[in-house]
């Protein structure tokens, strides 16, 4: 018995009866030789984190648009903080935490510059509309590399999933969806309090005094809720009281902070940005480069410009508008 195969009768031993255990996953669309000493699901979470899509997360708005603070989040460390929530409760619930892992980490990859912002203006101006959690399925299926990372079904299922009305096929998938929001809100109201968007007080005060003054609290609770309602059961749920206190802080960050607030100020030269080269490649797709002229011969030209600006960091977005649109100095030569 290889590491692989121990791991995977320890699952069987210690997982719940409603975990997706390692080695009854679906497999991958292209059947692959199995690890010895990773299981399928830790290949996925490792194959995320060495791909350039993850690394490029770094660089891409969470809600403050190129924030000059060092502390503002990112869509990268949103992403790891999704992680660490899930693994809590997937770990207090005995679920199979390298599959929350690798969707937690996987899940926001098809994220565009700029944030929802420019998800938004690509849903607008492409025939075929743009959801940045099926770009994400895109990234992992076709984009990284130019062949997809081949990950197993499960992951998949979760990432596609991890956001709007469908539900996950797993459990772990589930959580995402939970621990997603739990990061959001919780972690968009801090960062909207350093930047002076909201005062504390501002926030509705029964929220507070049912989910926690502080921001560690009020993941506490969140958490603990889940864990608490979802243990022996085969779904993963908040309590009623919980679940609607938390959406109405949602409720309150998207009035607050999401829609029209300070930290949304350069949203409208965002997704100038975005159009103009979403309209200047439409008009050139022979500009881009070489690995996306590739996917032409397989996809429609919206398609494939969509996949190279939902890649872009926010920094590169501007680059590419600057080179494009904004004139160089002329300078002369001069011979002596």
């Amino acid at each position: 018995m290889n590491i692989r195969e121990h791991t995977e009768k320890l699952e069987e031993q210690l997982l719940s009866p409603f975990a997706q255990l390692s080695s009854k996953s679906k497999g991958r669309k292209r059947p692959e030789k199995k690890c010895d000493i990773r299981t399928e699901f830790q290949r996925d979470r490792d194959r995320i984190i060495h791909s350039k899509s993850f690394r490029r997360l770094k660089h891409k708005t969470q809600v403050f648009i190129i924030p000059e603070g060092d502390h503002y989040r990112t869509r990268l460390t949103h992403t790891l903080e999704v992680a660490q929530i899930a693994r809590t409760i997937a770990r207090a619930l005995r679920l199979n935490e390298d599959l929350t892992e690798a969707i937690a980490l996987g899940h926001d990859l098809g994220h565009t510059p700029f944030g929802h912002s420019g998800e938004y203006v690509l849903n607008a101006i492409c025939p075929y509309g743009f959801k940045h959690y099926e770009q994400s399925l895109r990234v992992v299926d076709l984009l990284e590399n130019g062949k997809g990372m081949n990950l197993t079904e499960e992951v998949r299922d979760g990432i596609v999933n991890h956001t709007g009305e469908n539900t996950a096929a797993t459990l772990e998938g589930q959580v995402i969806k939970y621990a997603d929001r739990i990061a959001y809100i919780n972690h968009d109201i801090d960062d909207a309090i350093r930047g002076g968007i909201i005062k504390k007080e501002s926030i509705p005060k029964h929220c507070l005094d049912i989910l926690g003054e502080t921001h560690s609290q009020r993941i506490n609770t969140m958490i603990t809720d889940i864990i608490q309602n979802s243990l022996g059961k085969n779904t993963i749920q908040m309590s009623e009281e919980i679940y609607k206190v938390t959406m109405e802080l949602r409720g309150f960050m998207f009035d607050n902070v999401y829609i029209g607030s300070a930290a949304k100020k350069e949203e409208q030269k965002a997704q100038h940005i975005v159009a103009e080269i979403y309209n200047h490649f439409i008009k050139h797709p022979e500009l881009m480069p070489e690995e996306f002229q590739a996917f032409l011969k397989h996809s429609d030209v919206h398609r494939v410009v969509c996949d190279y600006i939902a890649g872009m960091t926010d920094r590169y977005a501007i680059h590419i508008f600057y080179n494009l649109f904004i004139p160089s100095p002329w300078r002369s030569v001069y011979y002596v």
